[in-house]
């Protein structure tokens, strides 16, 4: 799996250089990135159907694939912030996961501008790059950073964001919305957010980083009792005091 999220990333740095350059013209760079998009994710099938060639693949450009091996899927986002990616931000990653009959048994998240392989086995531990990481010791509320997500045009849920936004917006530190789900979880699980949550993901958005979370002393729930955070539907996960009381102040929202 590291080496399919490397492999998919070098082409994908010289993409990022070529839309930087796509942004003065009028055309603009969307087909680019789509081209790119779909480009990444052809060359981590081949990479992860190279290695293990029964295995089903489940990504967000060409849906779910079944294997052989009906016990395990690869989960795959060729680009997790194609939007930032889009407009020439570097803060997108490659997301990969391994499902074994229902349960995610490792994920990788890669951030290839600077570097960054954000990795878990189920039961050893997570880590960044060859470091073990850990979410963040805080207990209170007040002295959290928070991470988020927001609808853009065309998706659902604009006005639930708003109240959930005033609800904890009044209670932390501060709340951010960088664009990218995957790396939003990574970054909990090293301690960068105290917490974050987000509705209506896809289950590539959030699978490897959800893995990243638990194995490293976090806490995942739906937002609701009735989601499974595996979903994308809604998904609240933190250090386990911070996100009991983001929790509490989500549902309440």
């Amino acid at each position: 799996m590291v080496d399919a999220v490397k492999k998919a990333a070098r082409p994908m740095m010289r993409d990022f250089g070529e839309v930087a350059a796509l942004q003065v013209s009028r055309k603009g760079p969307g087909d680019f990135v789509s081209a790119a998009d779909l480009k990444a994710e052809q060359t981590l099938f081949e990479a992860l159907m190279k290695a293990r060639p029964g295995y089903g693949f489940l990504g967000e450009e060409r849906g779910l694939i079944e294997g052989s091996d009906k016990s395990h899927t690869f989960i795959v986002d060729p680009i997790d912030g194609t939007t930032n990616f889009l407009h020439a931000m570097p803060h997108f990653a490659v997301a990969v996961a391994l499902e074994r009959e229902g349960e995610i048994q490792a994920g990788v998240i890669y951030n290839p501008i600077i570097n960054e392989l954000f990795w878990a086995e189920k039961g050893k531990g997570a880590f960044l790059n060859d470091a073990r990481i850990r979410v963040s010791g805080r207990r209170e509320l007040a002295d959290s950073l928070i991470g988020t997500g927001l609808p853009f045009i065309g998706r659902p849920g604009h006005g639930q964001s708003i109240k959930e936004i005033h609800a904890v917006g009044q209670r932390v530190a501060g709340i951010r919305r960088l664009g990218s789900a995957a790396l939003d979880l990574a970054w909990v699980a090293a301690g960068r957010y105290d917490a974050f949550w987000e509705r209506n993901l896809n289950p590539w958005d959030v699978a490897a980083g959800l893995l990243l979370v638990t194995e490293a002393g976090g806490t995942v729930t739906g937002i609701d009792n009735d989601h499974d955070p595996r979903s994308g539907v809604s998904v609240c996960v933190g250090a386990p005091d911070i996100q009991t009381q983001l929790l509490k102040h989500l549902r309440a929202a």
